[in-house]
């Protein structure tokens, strides 16, 4: 296995020594980078993007108070956050190995299920944030 000691550690300090960030800007080029990578590869968070773009344009619509916004933004993040994760433990497990692993597919079911739990929180925050100004324009309440 070369590098890689039993768990693949020695190599992943090694990279990870590597690509320390020498200045601040370093830092937020990688994560924008990051992000980036992960629209164009991701069509789970493109997705989510839509998603996101359809709520912010029902809540201009819709007239959203602050703190309907802020929890609009917050489940928002949530679920970005949670696929951003996602996708970093998927890579990163594909990068481990390359051949069938129950233990790789537990890893990344488990993330996947993260994406998943955070999506339907989301959901129901919505649900929360939407559903009494949509019954208002409606006249049923």
């Amino acid at each position: 296995m070369g590098n890689w000691d039993s768990h693949g550690s020695l190599l992943l300090v090694k990279a990870a020594i590597w690509m320390k960030n020498k200045k601040l800007s370093d830092s937020f080029r990688n994560a924008f980078t990051g992000i980036s990578e992960a629209f164009a590869r991701e069509r789970n968070m493109r997705i989510h993007l839509a998603a996101a773009i359809i709520c912010v344009i029902l809540g201009l619509i819709l007239r959203l108070d602050a703190v309907r916004w802020s929890i609009l933004f917050i489940a928002i993040g949530l679920v970005f956050a949670a696929e951003l994760v996602n996708t970093a433990i998927e890579n990163l497990v594909d990068m481990i190995t390359n051949e069938y692993s129950q233990k790789a597919k537990a890893v990344k079911d488990i993330a996947a299920g993260a994406v998943l739990v955070a999506a339907a929180v989301a959901v129901m925050l919505g649900v929360f944030v939407f559903l009494p100004p949509l019954l208002r324009l409606a006249g049923l309440l």
